[in-house]
């Protein structure tokens, strides 16, 4: 069962099931949340994710797709581990930084590309992802 905490360690997850999807998003709240240039994902069932430990502090927002998104985050280190909303169903998409195993970032590499014409024009695109120009 794949699990991930936050920095500090005192928020932790776990969840069961498939990953559905593997993205980066080069939308503008993913690069704040982040403090980055986008954002990894992989976006799992939620009928199968919980915490484990600790409780995660929301915010809410409008997002760039036009649709309402909530972030879960650590209220003592800040760390984002999640987000979901009625675009993902009852799936959650996890911040794969956030994942407890060495080898998530291999794991996860993108099949799809969000908001692709925001990327930053010193990143260049993941061969053979598919590259969108905002939410599927």
């Amino acid at each position: 069962m794949p699990t991930g905490s936050c920095f500090c360690e005192k928020l932790k997850y776990s969840y069961e099931g498939e990953i559905q999807a593997k993205a980066l998003c080069h939308c503008r709240d993913c690069q704040k949340i982040t403090g980055s240039t986008y954002s990894t994902n992989i976006i799992v069932p939620g009928n199968n994710f919980k915490v484990t430990s600790g409780k995660d502090k929301t915010i809410s927002k409008k997002a760039d797709s036009g649709n309402e998104i909530t972030s879960h985050f650590c209220g003592d280190c800040g760390s984002t581990l999640w987000r979901d909303g009625a675009t993902f169903g009852e799936n959650k998409v996890i911040k794969v930084g956030s994942l407890d195993s060495p080898d998530a970032f291999d794991t996860a590499k993108p099949a799809i590309e969000l908001f692709a014409p925001e990327r930053i024009a010193w990143v260049q695109a993941v061969p053979d992802a598919e590259q969108k120009k905002d939410m599927p």
